[in-house]
């Protein structure tokens, strides 16, 4: 979602869910509220539902333990949705999720969420179905170049001189608007933002057996060219990675970095994004 300056306000998954209806899931910024604003003077209703629950099944054993109960689950194409019943209850179930697994939400009233979890863990136990935190997004969404706003945003690390708001083109989001689509909101601006990037959403590889922080800067040659927003430390492939806000000069894989932040000083180097799986096989796998 973008502003009329052309700058990213929120990210959503819109579902539609019948020939007028549509379900709009959207991240931590604005967007319920400048969905509300557009509908103003339109033949449209925006309808908050706070009796929604979203239960996140991830991994490549989700669709192991759901096919037991959900016929078709297995052909469920990436980024489609199926309305369904779970152990009785009425859900809709997504191929999403915030993880760059393959995975699954399930969408269900406020009343069947408790039965449903209790049920997947309590089952999904020998499977190695646990709960996690927080803290495992971070880890995952390093792993899969997965943003969140505001932490990898100007909001949270704002330019001196400007007001806040970050172009798609900088945020390595400009695959979400299809060549040659005008009309939306901020259209205009977004297209002539274009090579007028200020900085550049990167990974960086950091030579350190721990993680890094976000607000930790980045220099190069003695200059600061950025900040990390986000990092990790994988006990699986044992190696210490972070998103970066970086100059767009330094955007370069291989180049050479230093950390200085309030745990790591080391060395370190600019790397593409995703660290995971760049070609979404996980993500996208059939059957």
């Amino acid at each position: 979602m973008l502003n009329d300056a052309g700058y990213f306000t929120d990210d959503c998954i819109i579902y539609r869910t019948g020939p007028n209806s549509w379900r709009v899931v959207h991240g931590s910024g604005s967007g319920h509220e400048e969905l509300t604003r557009a509908s103003i003077g339109r033949n449209v209703a925006v309808l908050f539902d706070d009796d929604l629950h979203d239960l996140s099944l991830q991994g490549p054993l989700a669709v192991d333990y759901l096919e037991k109960y959900v016929p078709g689950i297995r052909q469920l194409r990436y980024f489609h949705h199926m309305p369904t019943t779970l152990f009785g209850k009425p859900v809709t179930i997504s191929r999403t999720g915030y993880t760059g697994e393959r995975g699954y939400e399930i969408f269900c009233k406020g009343d069947d969420a408790p039965l449903i979890w209790d049920t997947i863990l309590g089952e999904g136990a020998a499977m190695g179905i646990i709960p996690c935190r927080f803290l495992a997004l971070d880890m995952l969404r390093v792993e899969s170049y997965l943003l969140f706003y505001p932490y990898d945003n100007s909001q949270m690390y704002p330019f001196a001189d400007q007001p806040p708001g970050d172009s798609l083109w900088e945020l390595g989001l400009d695959f979400t608007v299809s060549p040659g689509k005008t009309g939306f909101r901020g259209a205009e601006e977004h297209k002539r933002l274009k090579g007028k990037e200020r900085f550049k959403i990167f990974g960086v590889l950091v030579d350190a057996d721990k993680e890094t922080e976000g607000g930790d800067a980045l220099f190069a040659d003695g200059q600061q060219v950025g900040v990390i927003t986000c990092g990790m430390y994988s006990t699986l492939t044992k190696k210490s990675m972070a998103i970066a806000r970086l100059d767009v000069d330094a955007a370069v894989h291989g180049k050479k970095l230093e950390v200085r932040g309030k745990n790591v000083a080391t060395s370190a180097i600019a790397h593409t994004l995703p660290f995971d799986d760049p070609e979404k096989l996980k993500r996208m796998a059939v059957g």
